[in-house]
Protein backbone atom coordinates (compact mmCIF):
# COMPACT_ATOMS: atom_id res chain seq x y z
CA UNK A 1 0.00 0.00 0.00
CA UNK A 2 1.32 3.44 -0.94
CA UNK A 3 2.14 5.93 1.79
CA UNK A 4 -0.42 8.36 0.39
CA UNK A 5 -3.60 10.09 1.50
CA UNK A 6 -5.01 9.12 -1.90
CA UNK A 7 -5.22 5.64 -0.30
CA UNK A 8 -6.55 6.93 3.04
CA UNK A 9 -9.76 4.85 2.89
CA UNK A 10 -7.73 1.62 2.56
CA UNK A 11 -5.34 2.58 5.37
CA UNK A 12 -8.28 3.38 7.70
CA UNK A 13 -9.93 0.06 6.81
CA UNK A 14 -6.73 -1.76 7.78
CA UNK A 15 -6.48 0.16 11.08
CA UNK A 16 -10.07 -0.78 11.95
CA UNK A 17 -9.71 -4.42 11.01
CA UNK A 18 -6.37 -5.56 12.42
CA UNK A 19 -5.33 -6.23 15.99
CA UNK A 20 -1.86 -4.71 16.20
CA UNK A 21 1.04 -5.68 18.41
CA UNK A 22 1.90 -2.03 19.00
CA UNK A 23 0.04 1.25 18.59
CA UNK A 24 2.21 4.41 18.63
CA UNK A 25 0.56 7.76 19.30
CA UNK A 26 2.67 10.54 17.79
CA UNK A 27 4.26 10.98 14.37
CA UNK A 28 7.36 13.00 15.17
CA UNK A 29 10.89 11.64 14.90
CA UNK A 30 10.53 9.50 18.06
CA UNK A 31 7.32 7.84 16.90
CA UNK A 32 8.72 7.32 13.40
CA UNK A 33 11.85 5.71 14.86
CA UNK A 34 9.78 3.35 17.02
CA UNK A 35 7.60 2.39 14.04
CA UNK A 36 10.66 1.58 11.93
CA UNK A 37 12.44 -0.41 14.65
CA UNK A 38 9.31 -2.40 15.54
CA UNK A 39 8.39 -3.12 11.91
CA UNK A 40 11.89 -4.38 11.09
CA UNK A 41 11.67 -6.82 14.02
CA UNK A 42 8.42 -8.30 12.70
CA UNK A 43 5.93 -6.52 14.94
CA UNK A 44 2.59 -5.48 13.48
CA UNK A 45 2.65 -1.78 14.25
CA UNK A 46 0.30 1.16 13.71
CA UNK A 47 1.05 4.86 14.21
CA UNK A 48 -1.38 7.79 14.46
CA UNK A 49 -0.53 11.51 14.33
CA UNK A 50 -3.10 14.23 15.06
CA UNK A 51 -1.42 16.81 12.79
CA UNK A 52 0.92 16.16 9.91
CA UNK A 53 3.99 14.00 10.48
CA UNK A 54 6.76 16.11 12.10
CA UNK A 55 4.36 19.07 12.53
CA UNK A 56 5.35 19.57 16.18
CA UNK A 57 8.88 19.73 17.59
CA UNK A 58 10.32 17.55 14.80
CA UNK A 59 10.06 20.30 12.16
CA UNK A 60 10.94 23.20 14.45
CA UNK A 61 14.48 22.49 15.63
CA UNK A 62 17.77 24.24 14.77
CA UNK A 63 18.01 21.62 11.99
CA UNK A 64 21.25 20.14 13.27
CA UNK A 65 22.03 16.54 14.12
CA UNK A 66 24.10 17.60 17.12
CA UNK A 67 27.15 15.77 18.34
CA UNK A 68 26.35 16.95 21.88
CA UNK A 69 29.11 19.52 22.41
CA UNK A 70 26.85 21.63 24.64
CA UNK A 71 26.53 18.73 27.12
CA UNK A 72 30.26 18.89 27.74
CA UNK A 73 29.70 22.16 29.61
CA UNK A 74 27.49 20.23 32.06
CA UNK A 75 30.02 17.36 32.25
CA UNK A 76 27.45 14.91 30.83
CA UNK A 77 30.21 12.71 29.45
CA UNK A 78 28.07 9.63 28.79
CA UNK A 79 25.56 11.67 26.81
CA UNK A 80 28.29 13.26 24.65
CA UNK A 81 29.70 9.83 23.83
CA UNK A 82 26.32 8.30 22.97
CA UNK A 83 24.98 11.26 20.99
CA UNK A 84 28.25 11.58 19.04
CA UNK A 85 28.16 7.95 17.97
CA UNK A 86 24.46 8.16 17.08
CA UNK A 87 25.11 11.19 14.92
CA UNK A 88 27.46 9.14 12.73
CA UNK A 89 24.80 6.41 12.36
CA UNK A 90 22.07 8.94 11.44
CA UNK A 91 24.39 10.37 8.78
CA UNK A 92 25.36 7.02 7.24
CA UNK A 93 21.74 5.86 7.08
CA UNK A 94 20.46 9.08 5.51
CA UNK A 95 23.25 11.07 3.87
CA UNK A 96 20.73 12.77 1.55
CA UNK A 97 19.08 14.52 4.51
CA UNK A 98 22.19 15.06 6.65
CA UNK A 99 25.30 17.03 5.65
CA UNK A 100 28.58 17.57 7.56
CA UNK A 101 29.23 21.28 8.04
CA UNK A 102 32.19 23.01 9.66
CA UNK A 103 31.13 25.21 12.59
CA UNK A 104 33.22 28.13 13.87
CA UNK A 105 33.17 28.92 17.59
CA UNK A 106 34.80 32.37 18.01
CA UNK A 107 36.04 33.31 21.46
CA UNK A 108 36.45 36.84 22.76
CA UNK A 109 38.02 38.39 25.80
CA UNK A 110 35.66 37.90 28.75
CA UNK A 111 33.45 35.39 26.88
CA UNK A 112 32.15 31.98 28.01
CA UNK A 113 34.93 30.15 26.19
CA UNK A 114 38.63 30.92 26.07
CA UNK A 115 41.36 29.49 23.90
CA UNK A 116 42.34 26.80 26.43
CA UNK A 117 38.80 25.70 27.37
CA UNK A 118 37.72 25.63 23.71
CA UNK A 119 40.75 23.60 22.65
CA UNK A 120 40.47 21.11 25.51
CA UNK A 121 36.67 20.94 25.22
CA UNK A 122 36.73 20.20 21.50
CA UNK A 123 39.55 17.66 21.90
CA UNK A 124 37.62 15.80 24.62
CA UNK A 125 34.53 16.03 22.42
CA UNK A 126 36.39 14.50 19.44
CA UNK A 127 37.49 11.62 21.65
CA UNK A 128 34.15 10.96 23.37
CA UNK A 129 32.03 11.33 20.24
CA UNK A 130 34.34 9.17 18.14
CA UNK A 131 34.76 11.95 15.57
CA UNK A 132 36.48 10.71 12.39
CA UNK A 133 39.97 12.00 11.72
CA UNK A 134 39.07 14.34 8.83
CA UNK A 135 36.48 16.08 11.01
CA UNK A 136 38.50 16.60 14.19
CA UNK A 137 38.75 20.06 15.67
CA UNK A 138 41.13 22.77 14.59
CA UNK A 139 42.12 25.93 16.44
CA UNK A 140 42.45 29.31 14.71
CA UNK A 141 44.11 32.61 15.59
CA UNK A 142 42.04 35.80 15.51
CA UNK A 143 43.30 36.51 11.97
CA UNK A 144 42.42 33.00 10.73
CA UNK A 145 39.00 33.29 12.39
CA UNK A 146 38.26 36.52 10.51
CA UNK A 147 39.46 34.94 7.26
CA UNK A 148 36.81 32.26 7.72
CA UNK A 149 34.13 34.80 8.64
CA UNK A 150 34.92 38.51 8.28
CA UNK A 151 31.59 39.54 9.83
CA UNK A 152 32.52 38.27 13.32
CA UNK A 153 33.06 40.96 15.96
CA UNK A 154 36.71 42.05 15.87
CA UNK A 155 36.78 43.82 19.23
CA UNK A 156 38.36 41.47 21.81
CA UNK A 157 38.55 38.53 19.37
CA UNK A 158 41.17 36.02 20.49
CA UNK A 159 40.61 33.16 18.08
CA UNK A 160 38.20 30.39 17.20
CA UNK A 161 37.57 26.68 17.46
CA UNK A 162 36.54 24.79 14.31
CA UNK A 163 34.55 21.57 14.51
CA UNK A 164 31.96 19.67 12.50
CA UNK A 165 28.21 19.71 13.08
CA UNK A 166 25.70 17.95 10.83
CA UNK A 167 23.05 20.04 9.08
CA UNK A 168 19.72 18.29 8.50
CA UNK A 169 16.20 18.91 7.32
CA UNK A 170 14.46 17.68 10.47
CA UNK A 171 11.03 17.28 8.88
CA UNK A 172 12.41 15.39 5.87
CA UNK A 173 14.50 13.19 8.16
CA UNK A 174 11.28 12.30 10.01
CA UNK A 175 9.31 11.63 6.83
CA UNK A 176 12.09 9.43 5.39
CA UNK A 177 12.17 7.34 8.60
CA UNK A 178 8.36 7.06 8.45
CA UNK A 179 8.42 6.04 4.77
CA UNK A 180 10.93 3.30 5.55
CA UNK A 181 8.74 2.08 8.44
CA UNK A 182 5.74 1.89 6.09
CA UNK A 183 7.81 0.03 3.48
CA UNK A 184 8.62 -2.52 6.20
CA UNK A 185 4.94 -3.05 7.01
CA UNK A 186 3.96 -0.30 9.48
CA UNK A 187 0.54 1.38 9.08
CA UNK A 188 0.82 5.15 9.61
CA UNK A 189 -1.75 7.92 9.23
CA UNK A 190 -1.63 11.68 9.79
CA UNK A 191 -4.55 13.93 10.80
CA UNK A 192 -5.80 11.18 13.11
CA UNK A 193 -6.44 12.41 16.64
CA UNK A 194 -6.58 10.02 19.59
CA UNK A 195 -9.65 11.16 21.54
CA UNK A 196 -9.61 8.44 24.18
CA UNK A 197 -7.87 5.32 25.35
CA UNK A 198 -9.70 1.99 25.39
CA UNK A 199 -9.24 -0.41 28.30
CA UNK A 200 -9.85 -4.11 28.91
CA UNK A 201 -9.67 -5.26 32.54
CA UNK A 202 -7.85 -2.06 33.50
CA UNK A 203 -5.19 -2.47 30.81
CA UNK A 204 -4.92 -0.10 27.84
CA UNK A 205 -5.95 -2.06 24.75
CA UNK A 206 -6.51 0.50 22.04
CA UNK A 207 -7.56 4.01 21.11
CA UNK A 208 -10.60 5.90 19.89
CA UNK A 209 -9.58 7.95 16.85
CA UNK A 210 -11.12 10.93 15.12
CA UNK A 211 -10.19 11.34 11.46
CA UNK A 212 -9.66 15.10 11.23
CA UNK A 213 -10.02 15.07 7.42
CA UNK A 214 -13.35 13.23 7.28
CA UNK A 215 -14.81 13.56 10.79
CA UNK A 216 -15.18 9.77 11.13
CA UNK A 217 -14.50 8.14 14.51
CA UNK A 218 -13.28 4.57 14.85
CA UNK A 219 -11.35 2.28 17.20
CA UNK A 220 -7.90 0.75 16.79
CA UNK A 221 -6.79 -2.14 19.02
CA UNK A 222 -3.27 -3.15 20.01
CA UNK A 223 -1.55 -5.27 22.65
CA UNK A 224 0.73 -2.37 23.60
CA UNK A 225 0.16 1.38 23.35
CA UNK A 226 3.09 3.81 23.27
CA UNK A 227 2.67 7.52 23.99
CA UNK A 228 5.33 9.34 21.94
CA UNK A 229 3.55 12.67 21.53
CA UNK A 230 6.37 15.03 22.55
CA UNK A 231 4.89 18.21 24.06
CA UNK A 232 1.50 16.45 24.34
CA UNK A 233 2.58 13.40 26.40
CA UNK A 234 1.02 14.78 29.58
CA UNK A 235 -2.33 15.18 27.78
CA UNK A 236 -2.33 11.46 26.93
CA UNK A 237 -1.25 10.67 30.50
CA UNK A 238 -4.21 12.70 31.77
CA UNK A 239 -6.51 10.54 29.63
CA UNK A 240 -4.87 7.56 31.32
CA UNK A 241 -5.15 9.18 34.78
CA UNK A 242 -1.42 8.61 35.23
CA UNK A 243 0.05 12.13 35.13
CA UNK A 244 1.98 12.17 38.38
CA UNK A 245 5.55 12.46 39.65
CA UNK A 246 7.54 13.70 36.69
CA UNK A 247 5.79 16.05 34.26
CA UNK A 248 6.70 18.12 31.22
CA UNK A 249 8.00 21.64 31.26
CA UNK A 250 7.97 23.22 27.80
CA UNK A 251 10.77 25.45 26.55
CA UNK A 252 10.23 27.53 23.41
CA UNK A 253 12.91 28.07 20.76
CA UNK A 254 12.58 30.60 17.94
CA UNK A 255 14.62 30.97 14.72
CA UNK A 256 14.59 33.79 12.18
CA UNK A 257 15.54 33.72 8.48
CA UNK A 258 17.26 36.62 6.67
CA UNK A 259 18.33 36.81 3.02
CA UNK A 260 22.07 36.58 2.35
CA UNK A 261 21.92 39.94 0.56
CA UNK A 262 21.24 41.48 4.00
CA UNK A 263 23.27 39.06 6.14
CA UNK A 264 26.01 37.59 3.89
CA UNK A 265 27.28 34.97 6.32
CA UNK A 266 29.60 32.49 4.62
CA UNK A 267 30.50 30.29 7.60
CA UNK A 268 28.24 28.64 10.22
CA UNK A 269 28.89 30.19 13.65
CA UNK A 270 28.11 29.05 17.21
CA UNK A 271 28.49 32.13 19.37
CA UNK A 272 28.14 33.72 22.78
CA UNK A 273 25.32 36.24 23.16
CA UNK A 274 25.24 39.26 25.43
CA UNK A 275 23.60 37.20 28.22
CA UNK A 276 26.04 34.28 27.98
CA UNK A 277 23.73 31.92 26.07
CA UNK A 278 24.95 30.27 22.90
CA UNK A 279 23.21 30.86 19.56
CA UNK A 280 23.72 29.51 16.02
CA UNK A 281 23.94 31.54 12.80
CA UNK A 282 23.86 29.23 9.77
CA UNK A 283 23.99 29.92 6.01
CA UNK A 284 21.56 27.79 3.99
CA UNK A 285 20.07 28.01 0.48
CA UNK A 286 20.89 31.69 -0.01
CA UNK A 287 19.60 32.61 3.45
CA UNK A 288 21.06 32.94 6.94
CA UNK A 289 19.05 31.61 9.86
CA UNK A 290 19.69 32.45 13.49
CA UNK A 291 18.49 30.77 16.71
CA UNK A 292 17.52 29.74 19.16
CA UNK A 293 15.83 31.42 22.08
CA UNK A 294 15.14 29.40 25.23
CA UNK A 295 12.14 30.53 27.30
CA UNK A 296 9.58 28.60 29.32
CA UNK A 297 6.26 28.24 27.52
CA UNK A 298 2.87 27.57 29.12
CA UNK A 299 0.40 28.02 26.25
CA UNK A 300 -0.91 25.59 23.62
CA UNK A 301 2.12 23.92 21.99
CA UNK A 302 0.35 23.41 18.66
CA UNK A 303 1.46 26.77 17.23
CA UNK A 304 3.79 28.67 19.56
CA UNK A 305 4.84 31.58 17.32
CA UNK A 306 7.52 34.27 17.59
CA UNK A 307 6.88 37.18 19.97
CA UNK A 308 8.32 40.69 19.68
CA UNK A 309 10.66 39.80 22.57
CA UNK A 310 11.91 36.71 20.72
CA UNK A 311 12.55 38.74 17.58
CA UNK A 312 14.28 41.52 19.50
CA UNK A 313 16.50 39.01 21.36
CA UNK A 314 17.74 37.41 18.15
CA UNK A 315 18.32 40.73 16.37
CA UNK A 316 20.32 41.94 19.39
CA UNK A 317 22.35 38.70 19.29
CA UNK A 318 23.16 39.35 15.61
CA UNK A 319 24.19 42.96 16.32
CA UNK A 320 26.31 41.81 19.27
CA UNK A 321 28.38 39.23 17.35
CA UNK A 322 28.15 40.76 13.84
CA UNK A 323 28.24 44.53 14.47
CA UNK A 324 28.66 45.38 10.77
CA UNK A 325 25.41 43.60 9.87
CA UNK A 326 22.67 46.22 9.93
CA UNK A 327 19.55 44.08 9.91
CA UNK A 328 16.18 45.12 11.33
CA UNK A 329 12.84 43.38 11.80
CA UNK A 330 11.98 44.36 8.18
CA UNK A 331 14.75 42.03 6.96
CA UNK A 332 13.22 38.93 8.57
CA UNK A 333 11.73 36.91 5.72
CA UNK A 334 10.46 34.02 7.78
CA UNK A 335 10.64 32.45 11.22
CA UNK A 336 9.68 29.33 13.08
CA UNK A 337 9.01 28.53 16.71
CA UNK A 338 8.89 25.17 18.44
CA UNK A 339 8.69 23.81 21.94
CA UNK A 340 11.05 21.31 23.54
CA UNK A 341 9.50 18.92 26.04
CA UNK A 342 11.75 18.92 29.12
CA UNK A 343 11.16 16.64 32.10
CA UNK A 344 10.34 18.33 35.39
CA UNK A 345 10.36 16.50 38.71
CA UNK A 346 8.33 17.81 41.63
CA UNK A 347 10.49 19.71 44.10
CA UNK A 348 13.34 20.40 41.65
CA UNK A 349 14.52 23.84 40.54
CA UNK A 350 14.12 24.98 36.88
CA UNK A 351 17.87 24.68 36.35
CA UNK A 352 17.61 20.99 37.21
CA UNK A 353 15.07 20.24 34.48
CA UNK A 354 16.25 17.26 32.45
CA UNK A 355 16.81 17.23 28.68
CA UNK A 356 17.35 13.47 28.68
CA UNK A 357 14.76 11.00 27.46
CA UNK A 358 12.86 8.89 29.98
CA UNK A 359 10.40 6.01 29.74
CA UNK A 360 7.48 5.52 32.12
CA UNK A 361 4.92 2.73 32.35
CA UNK A 362 1.59 3.44 34.03
CA UNK A 363 -0.62 1.05 36.03
CA UNK A 364 -2.67 0.52 32.86
CA UNK A 365 0.52 -0.53 31.00
CA UNK A 366 0.58 2.63 28.87
CA UNK A 367 4.21 3.22 27.89
CA UNK A 368 5.29 6.87 27.61
CA UNK A 369 8.57 8.20 26.23
CA UNK A 370 9.41 11.84 26.84
CA UNK A 371 12.34 14.21 26.40
CA UNK A 372 15.35 13.32 24.29
CA UNK A 373 17.00 14.86 21.23
CA UNK A 374 16.59 14.58 17.47
CA UNK A 375 20.05 12.97 17.18
CA UNK A 376 19.19 10.21 19.62
CA UNK A 377 15.91 9.15 17.99
CA UNK A 378 17.17 5.75 16.76
CA UNK A 379 18.66 4.78 20.11
CA UNK A 380 15.51 5.89 21.96
CA UNK A 381 13.44 3.75 19.60
CA UNK A 382 15.74 0.77 20.18
CA UNK A 383 15.27 1.08 23.96
CA UNK A 384 11.47 1.23 23.65
CA UNK A 385 11.25 -1.66 21.17
CA UNK A 386 13.55 -3.82 23.32
CA UNK A 387 11.05 -3.25 26.13
CA UNK A 388 8.08 -4.04 23.86
CA UNK A 389 9.76 -7.22 22.59
CA UNK A 390 10.40 -8.38 26.14
CA UNK A 391 6.78 -7.78 27.14
CA UNK A 392 5.27 -9.39 24.04
CA UNK A 393 7.56 -12.42 24.44
CA UNK A 394 6.51 -12.81 28.07
CA UNK A 395 2.82 -12.52 27.22
CA UNK A 396 2.46 -14.63 24.09
CA UNK A 397 5.73 -16.53 23.71
CA UNK A 398 6.82 -15.05 20.38
CA UNK A 399 10.46 -14.18 19.99
CA UNK A 400 11.81 -11.12 18.18
CA UNK A 401 15.27 -10.38 16.82
CA UNK A 402 17.40 -7.58 18.23
CA UNK A 403 17.52 -4.08 16.79
CA UNK A 404 17.91 -3.97 12.98
CA UNK A 405 18.24 -0.22 12.39
CA UNK A 406 21.90 0.52 13.12
CA UNK A 407 23.00 -0.23 9.56
CA UNK A 408 19.64 0.19 7.80
CA UNK A 409 19.34 3.10 5.37
CA UNK A 410 16.19 5.17 5.79
CA UNK A 411 14.03 5.83 2.72
CA UNK A 412 16.15 7.58 0.10
CA UNK A 413 19.35 6.68 1.93
CA UNK A 414 20.23 3.58 -0.09
CA UNK A 415 23.07 5.27 -1.97
CA UNK A 416 25.98 3.05 -0.95
CA UNK A 417 26.95 5.02 2.16
CA UNK A 418 27.78 8.67 2.74
CA UNK A 419 31.10 8.47 0.85
CA UNK A 420 29.23 7.42 -2.30
CA UNK A 421 26.51 10.12 -2.24
CA UNK A 422 28.20 12.55 -4.63
CA UNK A 423 28.93 9.92 -7.29
CA UNK A 424 25.39 8.53 -6.84
CA UNK A 425 23.95 11.99 -7.48
CA UNK A 426 26.16 12.47 -10.56
CA UNK A 427 25.00 9.11 -11.95
CA UNK A 428 21.39 10.33 -11.98
CA UNK A 429 21.89 13.64 -13.79
CA UNK A 430 21.51 12.31 -17.34
CA UNK A 431 18.15 10.65 -16.56
CA UNK A 432 17.06 13.90 -14.89
CA UNK A 433 17.89 15.87 -18.03
CA UNK A 434 15.93 13.33 -20.12
CA UNK A 435 12.96 13.81 -17.76
CA UNK A 436 12.94 17.53 -18.60
CA UNK A 437 15.06 19.12 -15.88
CA UNK A 438 18.14 21.29 -16.22
CA UNK A 439 21.34 19.72 -14.90
CA UNK A 440 21.19 21.94 -11.79
CA UNK A 441 17.53 21.07 -11.09
CA UNK A 442 18.30 17.37 -11.50
CA UNK A 443 21.22 17.71 -9.06
CA UNK A 444 19.09 19.51 -6.45
CA UNK A 445 16.38 16.86 -6.66
CA UNK A 446 18.90 14.01 -6.46
CA UNK A 447 20.51 15.57 -3.39
CA UNK A 448 17.10 15.93 -1.73
CA UNK A 449 15.55 12.57 -2.59
CA UNK A 450 18.59 10.27 -2.70
CA UNK A 451 17.74 6.77 -3.87
CA UNK A 452 14.07 7.76 -4.39
CA UNK A 453 15.12 10.19 -7.15
CA UNK A 454 14.40 7.81 -10.09
CA UNK A 455 10.74 7.67 -8.96
CA UNK A 456 10.62 11.49 -8.78
CA UNK A 457 12.07 11.74 -12.30
CA UNK A 458 9.67 9.11 -13.69
CA UNK A 459 6.64 10.91 -12.22
CA UNK A 460 7.77 14.26 -13.62
CA UNK A 461 8.38 12.78 -17.06
CA UNK A 462 5.03 10.98 -17.17
CA UNK A 463 3.05 14.00 -15.94
CA UNK A 464 4.94 16.84 -17.63
CA UNK A 465 1.76 18.05 -19.35
CA UNK A 466 0.06 18.45 -15.94
CA UNK A 467 2.89 20.69 -14.73
CA UNK A 468 2.24 22.92 -17.76
CA UNK A 469 -1.53 22.76 -17.34
CA UNK A 470 -1.33 23.97 -13.73
CA UNK A 471 1.37 26.56 -14.40
CA UNK A 472 3.95 24.94 -12.11
CA UNK A 473 7.73 24.78 -12.73
CA UNK A 474 8.68 21.15 -13.35
CA UNK A 475 10.99 20.98 -10.31
CA UNK A 476 8.25 22.19 -7.94
CA UNK A 477 5.65 19.99 -9.62
CA UNK A 478 7.91 16.92 -9.27
CA UNK A 479 8.15 17.51 -5.51
CA UNK A 480 4.39 18.03 -5.30
CA UNK A 481 3.27 14.92 -7.20
CA UNK A 482 5.85 12.77 -5.39
CA UNK A 483 4.79 14.25 -2.03
CA UNK A 484 1.13 13.44 -2.71
CA UNK A 485 1.74 9.93 -4.03
CA UNK A 486 4.55 8.75 -1.72
CA UNK A 487 4.88 11.10 1.28
CA UNK A 488 1.33 11.39 2.68
CA UNK A 489 0.91 15.09 1.83
CA UNK A 490 -2.67 16.02 2.77
CA UNK A 491 -2.66 19.84 2.87
CA UNK A 492 -0.76 22.66 1.12
CA UNK A 493 1.13 23.45 4.35
CA UNK A 494 2.34 19.84 4.57
CA UNK A 495 3.91 20.39 1.17
CA UNK A 496 5.23 23.94 1.50
CA UNK A 497 6.59 23.48 5.01
CA UNK A 498 7.43 19.92 5.99
CA UNK A 499 8.11 18.29 2.60
CA UNK A 500 10.05 21.14 0.98
CA UNK A 501 10.90 23.75 3.66
CA UNK A 502 9.88 26.45 1.15
CA UNK A 503 7.86 28.48 3.65
CA UNK A 504 11.03 28.78 5.75
CA UNK A 505 13.76 29.21 3.12
CA UNK A 506 12.00 30.24 -0.09
CA UNK A 507 8.87 32.06 1.04
CA UNK A 508 8.56 34.11 -2.16
CA UNK A 509 8.04 30.92 -4.19
CA UNK A 510 5.18 29.95 -1.84
CA UNK A 511 3.51 33.31 -2.46
CA UNK A 512 4.06 32.92 -6.20
CA UNK A 513 2.75 29.37 -6.64
CA UNK A 514 0.30 28.85 -3.77
CA UNK A 515 -2.81 29.18 -6.00
CA UNK A 516 -1.41 26.76 -8.59
CA UNK A 517 -0.54 24.19 -5.91
CA UNK A 518 -3.98 24.55 -4.31
CA UNK A 519 -5.71 24.04 -7.66
CA UNK A 520 -3.64 20.93 -8.44
CA UNK A 521 -4.17 19.44 -4.96
CA UNK A 522 -7.88 20.16 -5.18
CA UNK A 523 -8.05 18.17 -8.43
CA UNK A 524 -6.13 15.25 -6.92
CA UNK A 525 -8.14 15.00 -3.71
CA UNK A 526 -11.51 16.07 -5.19
CA UNK A 527 -11.97 18.84 -2.64
CA UNK A 528 -15.17 20.83 -2.67
CA UNK A 529 -14.82 24.58 -3.13
CA UNK A 530 -15.37 25.23 0.59
CA UNK A 531 -12.50 22.88 1.50
CA UNK A 532 -10.14 24.50 -1.00
CA UNK A 533 -10.99 27.94 0.39
CA UNK A 534 -10.31 26.72 3.95
CA UNK A 535 -6.85 25.46 2.93
CA UNK A 536 -6.15 28.75 1.13
CA UNK A 537 -6.95 30.68 4.33
CA UNK A 538 -4.78 28.28 6.35
CA UNK A 539 -1.86 28.86 3.99
CA UNK A 540 -2.30 32.65 4.08
CA UNK A 541 -2.32 32.51 7.89
CA UNK A 542 0.91 30.46 7.89
CA UNK A 543 2.57 32.99 5.57
CA UNK A 544 1.52 35.85 7.85
CA UNK A 545 2.69 34.01 11.00
CA UNK A 546 6.11 33.44 9.46
CA UNK A 547 6.90 37.16 9.68
CA UNK A 548 4.45 38.69 12.15
CA UNK A 549 5.12 38.34 15.88
CA UNK A 550 2.33 36.97 18.06
CA UNK A 551 1.21 39.24 20.87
Amino acid sequence: MRFSNLDRTHIVAKLKKEAFDVMVIGGGITGAGIALDAATRGMNIALLEMQDFAAGTSSRSTKLVHGGLRYLKQFEVKMVAEVGKERAIVYENGPHVTTPMWMLLPFHKGGTFGSFTTSIGLRVYDFLAGVKKAERRKMFSATETLTREPLVKKDGLKGGGYYVEYLTDDARLTIEVMKQAVSKGASALNYSKVKNLIYKNGVVAGVLVEDLLTGEEYEVYAKKVVNATGPWVDGIREMDDSKKGKTLKLSKGVHIVIDQSRFPLKQAIYFDTQDGRMVFAIPRDGKTYVGTTDTFYNDDPINPGMTEEDRSYLLKAIHYMFPEVNVTEKDIESSWAGVRPLIHEDGKAPSEISRKDEIWESDSKLITIAGGKLTGYRKMAETIVDLLAEKLTTEDGRSFPGCQTKNLPISGGDVGGSANLDSFVESLLESGIQAGFTKEEARRLACQYGSNTPTVFQLASAHNDEANKYGLPLELFAKLIYGIQYEAVATPIDFFNRRTGAILFDIDSVRQYKENVLTYMSSQFSWEEKQTEAYALQLDAALAEAVTPVK
